[in-house]
């Protein structure tokens, strides 16, 4: 029998239990026909992909599928995408289509490539999900909810030849490039120290139990996470205009330092040269109560501070030099060296990088922008799997610094504890039956 992809799905769903994101080879293989447009599907339709869908509705893509374990938000979207339509003409008719469970999405065969806003524990799985359905990826930030979930999204990406963009954004902004170029030109001397501005890590879920409403399935929502009452604090109901707090537990998130910590903490490892690469070691702050002042100390003895911006002019990511300091967050430059400023990241760059040697990857005119460029040309993309794969587990090192109050030993080549006292279970989740990375 060949089975639809319909009844493939409802037996996917029985046997999930044992293989709950395997799709079978047939599917696998099926690939779009030739077309100028990239078809999409948006999976997780928050307010992140919300900005996500609007932006990509108006470039070189067709949006196929809507996909939200909330009834509200799947519709409005839906909503979103034929309303797009209609006022333009010149795109075509709407073809969108809403769905609950992601793995519909995946399995059809005319979807070239996805994009993945759902909370944090769902990244990892979905992404794998994709990238074995030969679907290429643009999965937000931090890009895992766990070091071993980064090491096997790196791994099947490698394995699929597929291309993935983590939303780490501030790797296409101009301001954030200039920053790390002045320091690996050695503009501002010998680089001593970084800091990073960025708030505290996550912590257990301890939220009461509230009633469900009807529209919402909350097992799918929890998925691989442990089973726990609904509370709106994690998922407001409908089309909101805030980002939930589920990013502040541990269950679902990692905070602030996974939050925030995928932006800056990706600065900081592209100004050290270190994107394929990470700390040795991740020291907690010496007040056991402290929920800042961890430090990533990197093999050549640089340290990167997990700060609250004390010392910082705006906040955001501070190098530390020698002979002058760059400071950097969005919209906001300012470089001192032989006691002058510039406050302008052009300026900067025209006075010191005219002639540098060492050039970093100039992003497309956005981040969305250069993912649909890679997906054309096949190449890498500024915020790759291997960026956002070693700055999530920078930010996933810290947090266990701070979880277990004590010093995270690291080899990032191997990328495994090198004090055997550190247990390996800290590198992953008990996962729910049926989900497992």
């Amino acid at each position: 029998m060949n089975p639809t992809r319909r009844s493939f799905i409802t037996q996917l769903g029985a046997a999930a239990a044992v293989a709950p994101l395997i799709l079978p080879s047939r599917l696998r293989a099926e690939t779009a026909a030739p077309s100028k447009l990239i078809n999409m599907a948006f999976i997780g339709m928050g307010i992140q992909n919300r900005g996500l869908l609007d932006g990509f509705l108006h470039r070189n893509v067709k949006v196929l599928a809507v996909c939200d374990v909330d009834e509200n938000r799947r519709a409005d979207a839906h909503r979103r995408v034929d309303k797009f339509h209609a006022d333009h003409p010149e795109k075509g008719a709407s073809a969108c289509r809403g769905y609950a469970d992601f793995r519909e999405v995946l399995a059809r065969g005319d979807i070239d490539a996805v994009c993945i806003a759902t909370p944090d524990h769902w990244h990892a799985l979905i992404t794998i999900a994709a990238l074995k359905a030969g679907k290429d990826v643009y999965c937000e930030k931090p890009l895992t909810h766990n070091i071993h979930e980064a090491i096997e999204v790196m791994a099947t990406v490698k394995a699929t030849g597929r291309v993935l963009q983590t939303g780490s954004m501030q790797r296409s902004m101009g301001e954030f490039r200039v920053a790390c170029e002045l320091v690996r030109n050695g503009v501002i001397g010998k680089l001593k120290r970084v800091t990073c501005k960025v708030g505290e890590p996550g912590r257990p879920c301890d939220l009461p139990e509230e009633p469900v409403e009807p529209g919402l399935d909350w097992n799918r929502w929890v998925g691989p996470a442990p089973t726990r009452p609904y509370n709106s604090v994690l998922c407001p109901r409908g089309v909101h205009g805030h980002f939930p707090a589920w990013r502040n537990y541990s269950e679902f998130g990692g905070g602030a330092v996974c939050d925030f910590g995928a932006h800056h903490f990706d600065i900081a490892q592209w100004g050290l040269g270190m994107d394929e690469s990470g700390p040795v070691e991740v020291r907690p702050p010496e007040n056991k109560d402290a929920l800042r002042g961890a430090l990533m100390v990197y093999e050549n003895g640089l340290t990167v501070e997990h700060s609250g911006g004390d010392g910082m002019r705006y906040g955001g990511i501070r190098f530390y030099g020698t002979d002058g300091d760059v400071e950097v967050d969005r919209g906001r430059f300012w470089l001192v060296r032989d006691g002058k400023d510039f406050q302008s990241p052009g300026q900067a760059e025209k006075e010191f990088l005219t002639d540098a040697k060492i050039r970093l990857y100039r992003s497309e005119s956005s981040h969305p922008d250069d993912f649909l460029a890679r997906v054309a040309d096949r190449k890498r993309p500024c915020a790759s799997e291997i960026e956002g794969g070693h700055t999530a587990i920078c930010c996933h090192l810290v947090n266990l610094a701070y979880a277990h109050r004590r010093t995270i030993k690291w080899d990032p080549k191997a990328m495994a504890f090198t004090d055997p006292s550190c247990d390996s279970a800290w590198l992953t989740r008990a996962y729910r039956a049926p989900w497992k990375v």
